[in-house]
């Protein structure tokens, strides 16, 4: 693995554990500039994550600069089946992640996602974050995931022990090894996408997408709940005055 990967995984593993020094540090400069602490504490969790993954994209992005022919970036498909295969690749990434779901159902695997909820509770406490979920994020996690680890162990074993490898590690990253499968078939999928296409714009884009879809979701659903509580107290004073 060439060495400019490795530091790049050195500084993505950094970035995930600098929330112990970070968050405080930005305490600290808040209550320096005489910030109330209980609001910069809300939000120091959310300009964090902000921070450490937009600098570790931009180092990450300047360390490949002078990429052009690494693993499987050699003999890329034409723009036009790129694109193809770009959009194709999100109604794919959802059916595999559907199924990969009916599957830990049947397994009695609780479908409840920490990761998730803990990610949306950062998004009502600052919506900027949303930029690092559906963009940032996905990108990142398709270069590390995909490009280094999965294009590395690519080159010595088959398709589905890479894919398998580098699905397992995508899932430890996240903290639930509980939902292996549910990674598997994300994994899957989008190393089945640059695999087909040599070119990593096109898991990175159905990537985006599907993150991007599913905050919507999420946030949609969560409307839906206060509205229909919102309903529930209207409903119980109307019946009072009645």
């Amino acid at each position: 693995m060439k060495k400019e990967y490795w530091l790049i995984l050195i500084i993505y593993i950094a970035m995930q554990l600098s929330g112990i020094v970070g968050i405080p540090l930005i305490l600290f400069i808040g209550d320096s500039l005489g910030k109330d602490f209980q609001e910069t504490a809300m939000m120091a969790p959310s300009l964090w994550i902000i921070l450490s993954f937009s600098v570790t994209l931009i180092i990450t992005l300047w360390l490949l600069r002078n990429e052009k022919n690494a693993s499987l970036d050699r003999d890329k498909a034409p723009a036009g089946a790129s694109i193809a295969w770009a959009i194709a690749g999100i109604p794919l990434a959802f059916i595999a992640q559907s199924v990969a779901a009916q599957i830990e159902m049947m397994l009695g695997i609780d479908m409840g996602s920490e990761n998730t909820q803990q990610i949306m509770s950062l998004i009502e406490t600052s919506a900027i974050v949303i930029l690092v979920v559906s963009i940032i994020g996905p990108i990142l996690e398709e270069i590390i995931f995909r490009k280094i680890i999965f294009g590395s162990l690519h080159k010595r074993l088959n398709f589905f022990l890479s894919a398998l490898i580098s699905s397992l590690i995508f899932s430890l990253a996240h903290g639930e090894i509980e939902h292996l499968i549910l990674y598997a078939a994300m994994g899957f999928t989008f190393a089945f996408l640059y695999v087909k296409t040599k070119r990593i714009l096109v898991p990175i884009f159905a990537h985006v997408v599907m993150n991007t879809t599913v905050v919507i979701i999420q946030l949609n659903i969560e409307n839906l709940e206060k509205w229909l509580k919102e309903m529930e107290t209207v409903q119980m004073i109307v019946r009072g005055l009645l």
